[in-house]
C-alpha cells in the first residue's frame, strides 16, 4: 500500500515553519482506494510570497482544522503504507516535525519519485514535478495546491510502477540470505550509528547517519565501485545505536571505528584526518602556522585534514581574513618579502617592520578560532526520546565522553548532571570533531561551569 502524499507549507524550515494544507491518496498498486485533503490553520502567518506561489491566504485557513485535530487521521490513513512524495524528504520532515510537536513519533517507509523518474525514466531536462509532468504528458491541475500536485504525483508513480512493481522492496539479490528484509523495513528513520556484520558475526563496517534506515538502503543499492559492491554482498546482519545527538553520533563512530577497526573502515581511517595544522613561534618571536603530517609530531594540532590541499586551503584563507603573513605560515617562499606585502596585504611581518606584538595579536585570533569556548562546560543536544537529552563533558580542556540523562537533571548541580556521562578517549579526532560541530551547527544549550 502506498500513501502518495503532498503538502503546502508556510515556508522551507520544518523546525520554525508550518503546514497550510495536505493531501494524501492512497493506491494499492491498482488503483486508487482512498483519498484526503484538508487545510491546515498553521496557527501563524502566511508569508505574500508563499501566497503568491500557492494561493492560500490567512482568510482561508483561518477557521480550517489545526494539524492536532487531523493527526489521528492523517496515522490511520497512512498506517501500513509506504509515504511517496515527490521530493519526499521535504515533505516527511514537515510532517514528522508536526507530530514531534505533539509528542508522537510518526514514521513510514519512504519513496522519492524524483530519484524513481531518475531511475526509470532518464535523460530529462528537468525533474521538478511540473517539468517532468509536461515531457510525459501528465496534466497538472492546481498546481501548488496539495491535491493537484498529490494527483500528479500519483499518476507519475501508477505509470512507474506498472513496469516495476517492486520499487519499495530492498533487492536482496546476492546479499547473503541472514539479512532478512524484515529486519531491513525495522531500521529506524533516526540519528544514530550502525554496523554491519559478516556471516562470522565478525564487525565489517561502522557508519554514521542521521537517517540509519535511508543510509543502510543506500549502501545495499551500491553497486558504483568494487569496495561497494565486495562490502555489500558481505554483509550477513545489521545493528545499530541510537544517539539523538548528530554529535553523539560523530563521537561514537570515531570511537567504535579506532576500538574495532572494522576492515572496510581501515582505508577510510588512514586517509582521514591525516594532516594537522600547528601553531609555533619562530626564532624572531612571530607566532606562526605550518601544516604537518600527524604522524611526525606528537603535538595536538588546531585543526585536522584529510588532505593536505585542504589544509593549505584553509591556511590560505585564514592568512587572508587575519591579514597574516605567507612567508611566515609558509606558503610563500622567498628570502625576501611575500607576495602579499607587495600588494599591501601583508603589514611586513616577513622583513621585520611589524612588530611581533601588532602581529601575534592577529595570529593568536586564528588560536582562538580554533578553540573551544570554555575548559569547563556540559553541551546539552537532542536526546534519543523526548524526555532525554545527550550531554557531552568537556572538562580542563578536553572531551571526557557522552551520556544521556532526562531533561529534568538538567536542573540539578554540574556534578550530579555529570553522573551521566560515560567515559570516552580524547584524542586528536574527538577534538577535531567537536570544533568542527560547534564552528557550523549549534547544540541545544551548553553549561559552563
Amino acid at each position: 500500500m502506498y500513501a502518495i502524499i503532498d503538502v503546502e507549507t508556510t515556508g522551507v524550515n520544518a523546525k520554525s515553519d508550518r503546514l497550510t494544507e495536505i493531501a494524501i491518496i492512497i493506491f494499492d498498486g491498482e488503483k486508487i482506494i482512498n483519498e484526503f485533503s484538508s487545510l491546515i490553520n498553521p496557527e501563524r502567518k502566511i508569508p505574500y510570497r508563499i501566497t503568491q506561489l500557492t494561493g492560500i491566504n490567512n482568510k482561508m485557513v483561518e477557521n480550517a482544522p489545526k494539524f492536532y485535530e487531523l493527526a489521528k487521521e492523517i496515522v490511520e490513513i497512512t498506517a501500513d503504507c509506504t509515504f511517496v512524495a515527490h521530493n519526499a524528504a521535504f515533505d516527511y520532515r514537515f510532517i514528522r516535525a508536526e507530530f514531534e510537536s505533539l509528542g508522537y513519533n510518526y514514521e513510514r517507509k519512504t519513496l522519492d519519485t524524483i530519484k524513481l523518474a531518475r531511475k526509470y525514466i532518464p535523460g530529462l531536462r528537468s525533474y521538478s514535478l511540473g517539468n517532468l509532468c509536461d515531457e510525459i504528458g501528465i496534466s497538472v491541475n492546481n498546481r501548488h495546491r496539495a491535491m493537484g500536485d498529490a494527483q500528479a504525483t500519483a499518476e507519475l508513480f501508477k505509470r512507474i510502477y506498472q513496469y516495476h512493481p517492486d520499487l519499495d522492496g530492498v533487492s536482496l539479490k546476492g546479499l547473503h540470505s541472514n539479512l532478512k528484509k524484515e529486519k531491513i523495513d525495522a531500521l529506524p528513520q533516526e540519528t544514530g550509528v550502525y554496523y554491519f556484520y559478516d556471516d562470522n558475526k565478525e564487525l565489517i563496517y561502522v557508519g554514521k547517519s542521521n537517517n540509519i534506515h535511508s543510509r543502510i538502503i543506500s549502501h545495499l543499492s551500491n553497486t558504483s565501485t568494487k569496495k561497494a559492491l565486495e562490502m555489500k554482498n558481505r554483509i550477513a546482519d545489521v545493528d545499530y545505536e541510537l544517539c539523538g545527538s548528530e554529535l553523539v553520533a560523530l563521537l561514537l563512530e570515531s570511537d567504535e571505528i579506532k576500538k574495532s577497526l572494522p576492515i572496510y573502515n581501515r582505508s577510510q581511517r588512514r586517509s582521514l584526518h591525516s594532516w594537522g595544522l600547528y601553531p609555533y613561534e619562530n626564532e624572531d618571536g612571530y607566532l606562526c602556522l605550518i601544516i604537518e603530517k600527524v604522524n611526525n609530531t606528537t603535538d595536538a594540532p588546531l585543526t585536522l585534514f584529510s588532505s593536505k590541499i585542504q589544509a593549505q586551503e584553509q591556511l590560505y584563507q585564514l592568512t587572508e581574513t587575519y591579514q597574516l603573513c605567507q612567508k611566515l605560515n609558509g606558503l610563500y617562499h622567498s628570502s625576501g618579502a611575500c607576495f602579499h606585502y607587495g600588494i599591501k596585504q601583508c603589514k611586513g611581518a616577513c622583513i621585520g617592520e611589524e612588530s611581533t606584538e601588532n602581529y601575534n595579536q592577529r595570529a593568536q585570533l586564528v588560536l582562538q578560532y580554533f578553540s573551544l569556548d570554555h575548559d569547563n562546560m556540559i553541551l546539552v543536544d537532542k536526546g534519543r526520546s523526548k524526555e532525554e537529552k545527550a550531554i557531552i563533558l568537556i572538562e580542563d580542556g578536553y572531551y571526557r565522553g557522552f551520556g544521556f540523562v532526562d531533561e529534568n537533571l538538567l536542573n540539578q548541580t554540574p556534578e550530579e548532571i555529570k553522573s551521566g556521562i560515560s567515559n570516552y578517549i580524547n584524542n586528536r579526532d574527538t577534538q577535531n570533531i567537536i570544533r568542527s560541530y560547534l564552528k557550523r551547527k549549534k547544540v541545544e544549550h551548553i553549561i559552563y561551569f
